[in-house]
């Protein structure tokens, strides 16, 4: 009798996806096996098959990954007018384009610097191609004064902010009010209707509004991006970018 159970404790494995199965399986009155003795079937089971552990990794790994898309999705539809469609953000590209790239970025983020060749590219050779600009300082009080002039740049000269953008994120040296301004009067604008603005309270507003968002979808780095209805962390380079708008577009 225990040859048989011991046998089908060990093809049982083969279908679990925790070791909890063996104190469940002790918990069972009609089982005549010590919790002692299963963990010891359990262990030189494992022992014998280690690829089991892998398999059950894997098993794991997708199981979450199908949780967080599903829990993404869900955040997305929830509060979807607001990540694609706020005033308050910049956008590059095609305005009506049948696909959206949103950016969680900062200033001073050197994974941002990096990418924003990945934005131009994308953008040049995709003309149905929409990418929005979500100003996101997280990493010092520079860039968050950074982010307050360039608030204030498309707030009040709208058709600069993209060159604003580019020529600040893209410069080598740290991001920082005084820095930003400097571009920002390099393009024309008023500095006094620049710097009135930069006091303006809204502008605090829409960085609340910001973190509160990138909390929902779980997004607490930069850059982060959300690709249709996918949340990504992190640089994903030009290709991938590329591959993830296809997959949008099906």
């Amino acid at each position: 009798m225990k040859n048989t159970l011991r046998a089908g404790i060990a093809a049982a494995i083969l279908a679990a996806t925790s070791l909890n199965f063996s104190a469940a399986l002790a918990n069972d009155e009609k089982s005549n096996f010590s919790r002692a003795e299963i963990e010891t079937i359990v262990r030189e089971y494992l022992i014998k098959n280690p690829e089991v552990m892998l398999e059950v990794q894997a098993s794991l790994q997708a199981k979450q990954q199908e949780a967080q898309k599903k829990a993404a999705q869900e955040a997305i539809a929830l509060v979807g007018d607001e990540i694609f469609n706020s005033e308050a953000d910049g956008i590059i590209g095609n305005p009506e384009g049948d696909v959206t790239i949103v950016e969680f970025f900062d200033y001073n983020c050197g994974f941002c610097k990096r990418a924003i060749s990945d934005m131009d590219n994308l953008v040049k050779q995709d003309p149905n191609l929409r990418f929005v600009l979500k100003e996101f300082p997280i990493l010092s009080e520079d860039s968050h004064k950074a982010a307050t002039v360039s608030m204030a740049v498309h707030m009040i000269a709208p058709d600069k902010y993209a060159e604003f953008h580019r020529t600040l994120l893209g410069a080598q040296e740290r991001a920082t009010e005084e820095s930003a301004v400097k571009v920002a009067l390099n393009l024309g604008i008023d500095e006094t209707a620049l710097r009135n603005k930069m006091q303006d309270p809204t502008i605090n507003d829409r960085f609340r509004s910001t973190y509160a968002l990138a909390e929902q979808l779980q997004i607490t780095g930069t850059p982060g991006y959300v690709v249709g209805q996918e949340i990504v962390s992190g640089a994903m380079g030009e290709q991938v970018l590329r591959e993830k708008i296809a997959a949008a577009r099906k």
